[in-house]
């Protein structure tokens, strides 16, 4: 498991349920009333992921003196076909004093009757400190059976600024112990350097406690991120102990990101695993490639085309070949935007097959608000 999965498996994390690679292509936004962009503002978005179940989003925003407020309630489509309580984020944001900023989040889920029940509060407190330094102690803590709140994981972050160009900032997971205190279960150490070329290299090493109370790394991942403005190169690659403890890579992966200068955005990422052949080693081999293009026509329309890539398990030696098609695009009118998704998987024989087909409702056309005539 990554580090960053660690790390979260103990809190609430519902926001992949609405966005990933796919379903963010389905999602537009139906209305967007805001009063003031940097007071308060409203906003309310539809979500049509292909295969899940429709859902709608009103997020809202409100600042203070001191603070700020931001609601989030999330719909679904029920049985009816009429949008239902799904759960609620409530997150308040205050500045202690000139240093220290403290955030509180509560998430509600909704009962059969659709009453909120409180079922996790997150606290977090960030500090500035000298020479561009931070700490950051962020607190999970999950209702139990009982109706109350229970301390599940406790997240402590110093962050360090070594040049203008580096950077090194360690995290330490505490769980929950047999004695009803917090023990530390995890590390993570990360250095950060930001090179003249654009580029950033990052190493990430995760460590976790032996039985004699040691910590020992249990994964490394070293990251370089390439951005010039015009093209975004990634370089991925994951280490972990063998059997005689020597760190072996288990994956690679790298990606591209372009835009030609008619606005046509291409992007790549491929994922290498290990070979498992016996002449092979610890050698890794390209198991699969995404490629994903979006395209604007002159009329408004736009169209995303993806393509997986495959290595098949039967004859891995005949190398990739395309497995899965995927076409969504979005057609503007007069009264509003048609928007379909169309996925086709290689069947048996070799041939491909549509396994799905959507049309997303209709939306229509917005308007905006009529400004006050002058007095």
């Amino acid at each position: 498991m990554h580090s960053s999965s660690l790390i979260k498996l103990a809190r609430l994390t519902v926001a992949i349920l609405f966005f990933s690679p796919l379903t963010g292509l389905l999602t537009a936004q139906t209305s967007d009333a805001r009063a003031n962009q940097s007071e308060s503002w409203t906003k309310t978005t539809e979500s049509h992921p292909a295969n899940m179940n429709p859902t709608r989003m009103t997020q809202s925003h409100q600042k203070s003196a001191n603070g700020m407020v931001d609601h989030q309630t999330v719909e679904r489509l029920g049985p009816d076909g009429h949008y239902e309580p799904y759960y609620d984020v409530e997150t308040e944001s205050v500045q202690v004093n000139g240093t220290t900023t403290r955030t509180i989040e509560r998430t509600y889920a909704r009962d059969a009757s659709g009453q909120r029940i409180l079922t996790q509060v997150t606290e977090e407190e960030r500090q500035s400190l000298p020479a561009e330094a931070e700490k950051l102690v962020r607190t999970t803590s999950n209702v139990d059976l009982n109706g109350r709140l229970q301390v599940a994981q406790r997240e402590v972050t110093n962050t360090r600024k070594i040049n203008s160009d580096e950077q090194e900032k360690n995290t330490t997971v505490f769980l929950p112990d047999v004695q009803g205190g917090m023990a530390p279960s995890m590390q993570i150490q990360q250095h950060e350097k930001r090179s003249a070329d654009h580029s950033v290299d990052m190493q990430t090493s995760t460590l976790l406690p032996d039985g004699s109370g040691k910590w020992q790394v249990h994964e490394q991942k070293q990251s370089t991120i390439k951005d010039d403005g015009k093209e975004r190169t990634t370089d991925e690659q994951v280490l972990r102990p063998d059997v005689e403890g020597k760190m072996t890579p288990v994956s690679r992966t790298l990606g591209n990101e372009s835009e030609t200068a008619s606005g046509e955005k291409k992007s790549t990422i491929e994922t290498y695993s290990p070979d498992l052949s016996e002449s092979a080693g610890s050698n890794l081999q390209l198991s699969q490639r995404v490629t994903e293009v979006k395209r604007k026509g002159s009329n408004g329309d736009q169209s995303t085309e993806q393509h997986i890539e495959q290595r098949s398990l039967a004859d891995p030696a005949a190398g990739l070949q395309v497995t899965t098609k995927t076409l969504n695009t979005v057609q503007p009118s007069s009264s509003g935007t048609r928007e379909t998704t169309s996925i086709e998987a290689r069947d048996g024989s070799g041939n491909f097959t549509v396994v799905s087909f959507e049309i997303a409702p209709k939306k229509e056309a917005q308007t905006a608000p009529k400004k006050d005539k002058d007095k």
